[in-house]
């Protein structure tokens, strides 16, 4: 029994090496394939040996593949200095002086499609005492338990600035949820427009989008937003790398409200974060009437995304009907 436990969990070991191996090595595919195999060679010794009883000779093996794979992932350290995709070049940074807040590098792109777009990154400068909204927004591509998680703060007029957490792609990267456990990218936290964030997502890259109100004291908002600013300007200065299962969109949220709200439970719906809104229901945090059912259907904003032609309308129009949000006539008397 001993000796089936050992040798399952060197299986194992040889499995996550030789994931580690193919996500990180920089070399070419034909260069990856004959280190990685080496490292199964190896480990495969140590638990042939232990099936033989001839460890003796397979021992030294087993430790040298321990020893080398250790040291070689010790040393994998995350980066800002990369040539990063055009639309993650840069970081989001802050300054908060007061109830005043300077965000430096907020992107707000004009996509045309996903390869044809205007490059633009701008400084903003936002009052917390205006700040009057909290929304979730949801965006989705297939799988509805499976979304991208992103947070939006209003700041009256028309004014609404969007967080999302987001994997750093090199140039050539393609994403992979299982990479996203072996380091293969670094982290962003960043501020965008929503006519660039979600206006990309919903009309270029046909993905469907949700938009909940979130019930939030003002205070609580307020300090959200500096979790956020503070958060994205740590990683400019410490880079760290995404995590599909403990650093992503929905668990840093979660870290972030957690620093407001302390003791919100952790929850299997903060990885299925389609299921989000299920979870913010349960803690009373959904803003407006109805079950979620009702919501989901109001708060789905793609049609009228599509339909709406002008980009500077996009924040208006992606809220109509949303449970929470009064009409624009209601919010000008």
């Amino acid at each position: 029994m001993t000796t089936a436990i050992a040798v399952a969990a060197i299986m194992l070991w040889a499995g996550w090496g030789a994931c580690a191996l193919w996500f990180r090595l920089p070399f070419n595919r034909r260069v990856n394939t004959v280190i990685i195999a080496a490292w199964l060679g190896l480990t495969l010794l140590g638990a042939a040996g232990l099936i033989s009883g001839e460890t003796r000779w397979t021992d030294p093996f087993g430790a040298a593949s321990l020893m080398l794979l250790a040291w070689w992932w010790l040393g994998v350290r995350p980066s800002n200095d990369r040539d990063w995709m055009p639309e993650v070049a840069r970081l989001t940074h802050g300054d908060v002086a007061g109830n005043i807040v300077t965000l430096y590098n907020v992107r707000d792109f004009r996509w045309r499609t996903q390869d044809d777009y205007d490059v633009r990154w701008r400084t903003c400068r936002y009052d917390l005492d205006r700040l009057e909204s909290v929304d979730l927004v949801l965006s989705t591509w297939g799988n509805p338990a499976v979304a991208h998680a992103m947070v939006s703060f209003g700041f009256g007029a028309g004014s609404f600035v969007i967080f999302s957490v987001e994997i750093r792609r090199k140039r050539g990267d393609v994403f992979s949820e299982i990479g996203g456990f072996f380091r293969k990218y670094e982290l962003s936290v960043l501020a965008s427009t929503e006519e660039d964030s979600l206006r990309v997502r919903t009309n270029v890259r046909g993905e469907k989008g949700y938009l909940y109100r979130i019930d939030i004291p003002l205070d609580g908002a307020r300090a959200l937003f500096v979790s956020y600013v503070r958060t994205a300007s740590r990683l400019r200065q410490r880079p760290r790398f995404y995590n599909t299962l403990t650093a992503n969109c929905t668990t840093l949220i979660w870290r972030l409200a957690n620093q407001i709200i302390p003791g919100l439970p952790m929850d299997y719906r903060l990885l299925l974060s389609g299921y989000l809104p299920e979870y913010l229901d349960c803690l009373g945090g959904l803003a407006g009437e109805g079950d979620v059912a009702s919501r989901r259907r109001a708060g789905n904003y793609t049609s009228r995304a599509l339909a709406a032609p002008d980009a500077a309308d996009y924040s208006r129009v992606i809220r109509e009907g949303v449970p929470g949000i009064p009409p624009p006539d209601d919010r000008l008397r």
